[in-house]
């Protein structure tokens, strides 16, 4: 049985421990929501590497045999050097899912919805340059949208109002695929999805990020599938926002 950690900078790292659970169902999971310091989106690079540093020592010391990365802008920020000063530790990060975007247009082109810091980041901008020649890719920050699945608000008034204020400029920029760049953002997918309408593709990265991680685990020679699931939950902030989403996904 291996030992999954998992951090985000609050619950939306569920997502891909959805996604995990559904290809490593009989796992033991440590999840760390970093709800204290959350939203990572405009923090700064050192300030995100410090918080990546002690959150993997709280999952190393709990027997974490793999630490993923769930949160796309810890991993523009973080997991070069998290990997660098843990060699011995395999870390999975977060892919922008421009590639399969970039392949599956129709109109040429593309929508990034992401935080400034992942489109900040060196491993989104480096994607980006290899299919930005291909087609157009549009970007803008989910204002809000991390406030929204952290308070629990998926859906209504409010939710799709802040929703399509940062979808809107995408739609009118011809994009038919949107990027999910967010780990919070799957939790907002169906309102997406509505809004956008059925001709609109919207990509969720974490099924290709749980592929990653069993190809790891294999690689690694860390046994899996021996049983018995288990998951437990930390938090440097309240535990509200992160029990309410896990309600979700249980």
């Amino acid at each position: 049985m291996a030992s999954i950690g998992i951090f985000d900078s609050g619950a939306g790292g569920l997502s891909v421990y959805r996604e995990l659970v559904k290809a490593l169902p009989l796992e033991r999971y440590l999840y760390f929501s970093d709800n204290a310091h959350c939203p990572y989106g405009e923090k700064t690079a050192a300030y995100i590497q410090e918080r990546g540093r002690t959150i993997t020592e709280v999952l190393l010391g709990l027997g974490a045999d793999i630490i993923v990365v769930a949160c796309n802008t810890a991993t523009a920020a973080a997991i070069a050097t998290l990997r660098a000063e843990y060699p011995a530790v395999p870390f999975i990060g977060m892919e922008p899912a421009v590639k399969p975007a970039a392949l599956g247009t129709r109109s040429g082109v593309i929508g990034v919805l992401a935080t400034a810091g992942t489109l900040k980041g060196s491993k989104y901008l480096n994607t980006r340059g290899l299919y930005q020649d291909n087609v157009k890719i549009v970007e803008h920050v989910g204002q809000g949208f991390v406030e929204l699945v952290e308070s629990g608000i998926l859906d209504g008034p409010e939710a799709e109002a802040t929703v399509r204020a940062s979808l809107q400029p995408l739609l009118d920029a011809g994009a038919d695929t949107i990027v999910l760049g967010c780990t919070h953002y799957p939790f907002l997918q169906p309102l997406i999805e509505r809004l956008a309408g059925p001709e609109v593709k919207v990509i969720d990265p974490a099924p290709a990020v749980a592929r990653q991680t069993v190809r790891i685990l294999q690689e690694r020679g860390i046994p899996t599938g021996e049983g018995p699931f288990s998951v437990d939950l930390y938090f440097s902030g309240e535990p509200d926002s992160l029990e309410r989403i896990f309600k979700l996904v249980k």
